[in-house]
Order: structure tokens, then C-alpha cells, then sequence
């Protein structure tokens, strides 16, 4: 690569959304809003699954576990950017980007892992039934959070060390509300091939076969289904309603992810909002998704709530 004007860098500037002071407040207001839903919302449902002996069942624990996940993945990003607009300032240190960019691979990488092994849940519940309690034993459903977990923490400590070994233009502004990598990268005067080279790899893994081993158990999910008798159409409605939330999650997370990294300028206006919609809608809503027309959860959430009005 050419070489430029290189300099040991402190700072980077998050430019964000609005450089107008008049739509500062309208953002805070609108991102606290959303952020306190999606902690409060995610919080309410692990305090459910875990309080309620009825949901210590393996779906319920892989949910339990998406939604601190999810705290985890908006908490990398909107409270730097309430802060940020608070107090007028657009700068992030460099250790601050590097940390925000480890995380925020870290917990985004879970809710990919743990999207991936709920459909697998629910192939093993749905195609062999009387299987389930012995393939979804408790060490078998431990193991596979821990590998994910193992996973998206090696990775991103990877991706992270490899962006410490780079040099920095005087250039020092990423057009977005977060440290993104992609846009940390354009910024680097050093060759940043190897990264390049692991981004794409861990696409791959985080997106593609994730995302085949999906298609692939609601493909068979759909196929018994659809051989069940039309006599027992009760059964087959419960088979598809179980299903039913994850789908919704399932496609709002990747179809909104791949919004933002198909999008061929994510600096800009539609990529942001893109962002905005993988990074903060998404988690936010999966609480609602997974409660609504779930009895089980309306029942446990309606036990926490009544606890919590009963102690105050």
C-alpha cells in the first residue's frame, strides 16, 4: 500500500446520525426509549424462565440466553451514542473502538450461534418427538452454549488483536454511530489484507452455515408437518405456531443484517438505519415476538410482574 501520513492514533470520531443540534434531543429521547425496552423487556423474560420451574426446558434456556445476548449486544453501542450526544462529543478513544468493536462481534456472533442451535431445538422437537428429552439432555444443551460462546470470543479476540497491529492515517472519522469494522478498516495506512481475509472467513461462518443449518431443520420441520393427517390439523397448528416466533426473530435478524452488510455504502443514510435495525429494533423486539402468543411466557411474565407490584 502507498505510504501516507501516519500518526500513533488516540481518538476516532463517531459521526452518528445528525451533525444538527435541533434533532439531538429527538434522537436521545427515541434511542433511551428503545434501549430501556430492550433491557427491561429482555431482563423480564430471563427473570421468567428462570423463576418458573415450567420453562427450565431447553428451548426456554437457549431463549433465556439470546436475550442476554441481546442486552449485551445493544449495551456495546447505544449508551456510547446517548453519551456522545449528551455531551456534544463525537470522540471515541482507541481503546474504547477496539473493546466496542470486541464485543460487539462477540455478542453478535451469539445471537447468530444461538439462532442457529433454537432451530435445531426445534427440528429435534418436532421430527423425533419421542427422542427429544434423550438428544436434548442438559450436557448436550451446556455444551452448545459453551461452544458458541468459545467461538465468538475467539474470533472476535482474533479480529481484535489483528486491528491493534494497524497504523492510522490522520484521517480519523468513521461515518457511523459505532466503531464498525468495516469503516475502521478504510481507515488504516497499513495493509490490512489479513483482516480482509478473516472478515470474509467469519462471514461465512457466522452467516452462511448458521444460516444453511436453519434452512435446512425447517426444511425437515416443514416436510413433517406437511405429513401429518388432516385429522390431527390441531397438532399441525401447534407444530407451526412453536415454530412460529423464532421464524419472525430468524428473519428480522438476518434480513436486516444483511441489509446492512449488502448495502454498498453503510455510511449512509439507508445503511445506518439499516444499523439501527440490526443493532437496537431487532433485540427489542424479540421479547415481545416470543411472548405474545406464547402461554407459557404470559403466564411466567405475569408472575414476575405481580412479584415485582407486590414487593413495591
Amino acid at each position: 500500500m502507498e505510504p501516507r501520513n501516519q500518526t500513533s492514533v488516540s481518538e476516532f470520531l463517531l459521526l452518528g446520525f445528525s451533525q444538527d443540534s435541533v434533532h439531538q434531543p429527538i434522537l436521545f429521547g427515541l434511542f433511551l426509549s428503545m434501549y430501556l425496552v430492550t433491557v427491561l423487556g429482555n431482563l423480564l423474560i430471563i427473570l421468567a424462565i428462570t423463576s418458573d420451574s415450567h420453562l427450565h426446558t431447553p428451548m426456554y434456556f437457549f431463549l433465556s440466553n439470546l436475550s442476554f445476548a441481546d442486552i449485551s449486544f445493544t449495551s456495546t453501542t447505544v449508551p456510547k451514542m446517548l453519551v456522545n450526544i449528551q455531551t456534544q462529543s463525537k470522540s471515541i478513544t482507541y481503546a474504547g473502538c477496539i473493546t466496542q468493536m470486541y464485543f460487539f462481534m462477540v455478542f453478535g456472533g451469539m445471537d447468530t450461534f444461538l439462532l442457529t442451535v433454537m432451530a435445531y431445538d426445534r427440528f429435534v422437537a418436532i421430527c423425533h418427538p419421542l427422542h427429544y428429552t434423550v438428544i436434548m439432555n442438559p450436557q448436550l444443551c451446556g455444551l452448545l452454549v459453551l461452544v458458541s460462546w468459545f467461538i465468538s470470543f475467539s474470533y472476535s479476540l482474533i479480529q481484535s488483536l489483528l486491528m491493534l497491529r494497524l497504523s492510522f492515517c490522520t484521517n480519523w472519522v468513521i461515518p457511523h454511530f459505532y466503531c464498525e469494522l468495516a469503516q475502521a478498516l478504510t481507515l488504516a495506512c497499513s495493509d490490512t489484507l489479513v483482516n480482509h481475509i478473516l472478515q470474509y472467513m467469519v462471514t461465512a461462518l457466522l452467516g452462511i452455515v448458521p444460516f444453511s443449518g436453519i434452512l435446512f431443520s425447517y426444511t425437515r420441520i416443514a416436510s413433517s408437518i406437511l405429513r401429518i393427517p388432516s385429522a390431527n390439523g390441531k397438532y399441525k397448528y401447534k407444530a407451526f405456531s412453536t415454530c412460529a416466533s423464532h421464524l419472525s426473530v430468524v428473519s428480522l435478524f438476518y434480513g436486516t443484517g444483511l441489509g446492512v452488510y449488502l448495502s454498498s455504502d453503510v455510511s449512509s443514510w439507508r445503511g445506518m438505519i439499516a444499523s439501527v435495525m440490526y443493532t437496537v429494533v431487532t433485540p427489542m423486539l424479540n421479547p415481545f415476538i416470543y411472548s405474545l402468543r406464547n402461554r407459557d411466557m404470559k403466564r411466567a411474565l405475569q408472575k414476575v410482574l405481580g412479584r415485582i407490584l407486590y414487593v413495591q
